[in-house]
């Protein structure tokens, strides 16, 4: 019934707006939220993000225009609803089209009926389309680099919040939050996010790591932190033809044992132990061999105005030739950047705290601000590519910055030449404005900032009120 062009008659009663039906999507085209489908639009496969072709009747949250100002929301630090119904609301009150619901209940509503699926395929749209672009890295004979890594982020403090995700047992009833625990696939190309894991507080990122191993495949090298650095994940990666490289986790490595390759770099050979992890099946234990040769070298970090740092690494890169010490070392090391893309997502965009009422929405919430995330990427591949800068210089920060600001500068623009020259100054903007190059850089995880002398609340809000504490109020 939305699509009736073969009863023009019931046009005037499906679409009471007349012919300023078709004026709506222009209208709306030039505010600040349509430059985010104007430009992004065509990395996405799925049909039903894409204008409309024929006449239709032109709602204001269609799949369509919720999944854009749900992005929308996610690249404005996941900012209120309301402030998105007040966004659309300027722009129809400006050209006069019709008036809005001042209520975020239907926007609400219309993120609730956003399909899941459509969600996830775009997480893959996003992220194939800013390795199209990334510039490549001469690294381990040119294969995919991909790394993993685990964070947690809170939920808001609802009853199917705690049931689904309950909070650390640390915390009294009713003074903590739910928390998430993700397992996110990177690319070391790019910096896009390919996919992830949910689970609880209670559950280790490797369980949750385990269901990603679909997306990994032959010939792929992932990169691990210490958590990877055992027998098993070894063992299932070899399985995929897909090799591992991660920091050793408990094993002591002698260096007299074993085949030498170089100056500390072995081959030695790792057996398989008796207890089976509690996220392997029967059949899946007794799949993994008895034993798998894996390669051990010492690589020695030094950093100035530092003691020098040896870390043990372990991979099953075996061939000393082919894969030399340097760039596996190499490879490990920028893995260290790739955790900074945690930092971009939780800290710039503001991923650490998610607002969603109910574990339904929460999962597409989350998959929102990956999308986000994955388009800032693609911006900045595409800036390093056409300017021949390193992307890694490239600043998250400025790139959301810049995109926000030149946007309204694109919305306001009435030529397609002009919206073009605007996009190509948005990327040699970022190209000039690099970060500088800061080797070994690290920075305290301290608070400078004192905290306001609150007491803490550890009671539920209630009971806390009943007892007479002090509440601060003038």
């Amino acid at each position: 019934m939305a699509c009736t062009p073969f009863f023009p008659a019931w046009l005037r009663r499906l679409a009471p707006m007349g012919r300023r039906a078709s004026q709506f999507l222009n209208s709306v085209r030039q505010c600040t939220l349509s430059q985010v489908e104007s430009r992004f639009g065509s990395l996405f496969a799925n049909p039903v993000l894409r204008p409309p072709s024929g006449p239709q009747r032109q709602r204001p949250y269609s799949t369509r225009r919720t999944f854009w100002c749900f992005l929308w929301q996610m690249l404005n630090q996941n900012t209120s609803c309301r402030e998105v119904v007040e966004q659309l609301q300027s722009v129809l009150a400006l050209h006069g089209v019709c008036k809005l619901d001042p209520g975020n209940s239907a926007y609400c509503q219309a993120r609730a009926r956003l399909p899941l699926p459509l969600l996830e395929q775009g997480l893959g749209d996003t992220a194939a389309a800013a390795e199209r672009l990334a510039p490549g890295r001469r690294l381990l004979q040119n294969r995919p680099l991909k790394a993993a890594d685990g964070s947690t982020v809170s939920l808001a403090d609802t009853p199917q919040n705690q049931a689904q995700y309950p909070q650390p047992k640390s915390q009294k009833r009713g003074c903590g939050f739910p928390i998430l625990r993700l397992s996110v696939l990177f690319s070391l190309k790019s910096g896009a996010v390919l996919n992830v894991a949910q689970g609880t507080f209670y559950q280790h990122e490797l369980r949750l790591f385990h269901t990603l191993h679909n997306q990994l495949v032959a010939g792929d090298i992932l990169v691990y932190d210490r958590a990877g650095g055992h027998y098993v994940l070894a063992a299932q990666m070899r399985q995929r033809n897909v090799d591992l490289i991660s920091r050793v986790l408990k094993r002591q490595i002698n260096f007299r044992h074993g085949k030498r390759l170089g100056k500390n770099d072995r081959l030695v050979v790792w057996n398989k132990g008796e207890e089976k992890p509690a996220y392997l099946s029967a059949e899946q234990w007794a799949a993994l061999p008895p034993q798998i040769t894996v390669r051990v070298l010492k690589v020695q970090v030094q950093r100035k105005g530092c003691r020098t740092h040896q870390l043990t690494l372990m991979t099953t890169l075996l061939d000393p030739v082919k894969y030399p010490a340097v760039e596996v070392a190499a490879a490990y090391l920028r893995r260290w950047r790739l955790e900074l893309c945690l930092d971009d997502l939780k800290t710039t965009l503001g991923m650490d705290t998610l607002r969603c009422l109910s574990p339904q929405m929460v999962a597409k919430e989350l998959l929102a601000f990956l999308i986000a995330h994955n388009l800032l990427r693609w911006i900045m591949a595409q800036a390093a590519r056409e300017h021949a800068v390193d992307s890694d210089r490239i600043s998250f920060t400025g790139t959301l910055n810049a995109f926000r600001h030149f946007a309204t500068a694109i919305g306001q623009s009435k030529t397609a030449k002009t919206r073009r020259h605007l996009w190509d100054e948005l990327l040699r903007t970022l190209a000039e404005d690099l970060v500088p190059e800061r080797p070994g850089r690290r920075e305290p995880r301290a608070i400078k900032r004192r905290p306001k002398p609150y007491p803490l609340l550890n009671q539920p809000r209630h009971q806390f009120r009943e007892n007479g504490r002090p509440c601060f109020c003038k």
